[in-house]
C-alpha cells in the first residue's frame, strides 16, 4: 500500500472542511502544535469528546515519525486521560520517537494545559513503517 497524503486529514489537514486543521512544527527533537477545541468536539457538556483527543495526540505521533523521514501506520495506541479538557481551552500537543527499529517505531505525546502545563492526557503508540 502506498500512502498518500491529500491534505483532507482530520487532524491536519488543510482541505478539510470539517477538519482540525492543525500545524505540526519540529522543535527540540519533537513535535509540537497548538490545539483550542470548541464546543462542536465535546461529548458531554462543554468536556472535549475523547476520541478528538485521541485524534489530536496520534496525528502528533505520527508527525514526529514524519519529521524523521518514516511514513508510518498506527499499529496500537494507548492513552491515559488525566483531566477534563473543556471547549475553547488552549492547549500545546508534544510529540516524540522513543524507539526505532527498521519495521517498528515507538513514540510519546502528551496535551498540555497551555496556561498551567498541566497534562490533559498522554499517549504511546507503535508504529509500522511502510515500504
Amino acid at each position: 500500500m502506498t500512502l498518500q497524503d491529500d491534505s483532507f486529514c482530520f487532524v491536519c489537514g488543510k482541505k478539510n472542511p470539517q477538519g482540525l486543521k492543525l500545524s505540526f512544527h519540529y522543535s527540540n527533537g519533537g513535535i509540537v502544535s497548538e490545539f483550542t477545541p470548541s464546543k462542536i468536539h465535546q461529548g458531554y457538556k462543554d468536556i472535549i469528546h475523547g476520541g478528538i483527543i485521541t485524534s489530536v495526540l496520534d496525528e502528533a505521533m505520527i508527525q514526529a515519525a514524519i519529521a524523521e523521514g518514516m511514513t508510518p501506520l498506527t499499529a496500537e495506541i494507548t492513552v491515559r486521560f488525566k483531566k477534563p479538557l473543556l471547549a475553547n481551552e488552549e492547549t500545546i500537543v508534544e510529540a516524540e520517537i522513543t524507539k526505532k527499529d527498521s519495521r517498528l517505531t515507538e513514540a510519546s505525546s502528551r496535551l498540555l494545559k497551555k496556561d498551567t502545563g498541566d497534562i490533559i492526557a498522554e499517549a504511546s503508540a507503535k508504529m509500522v513503517l511502510s515500504k
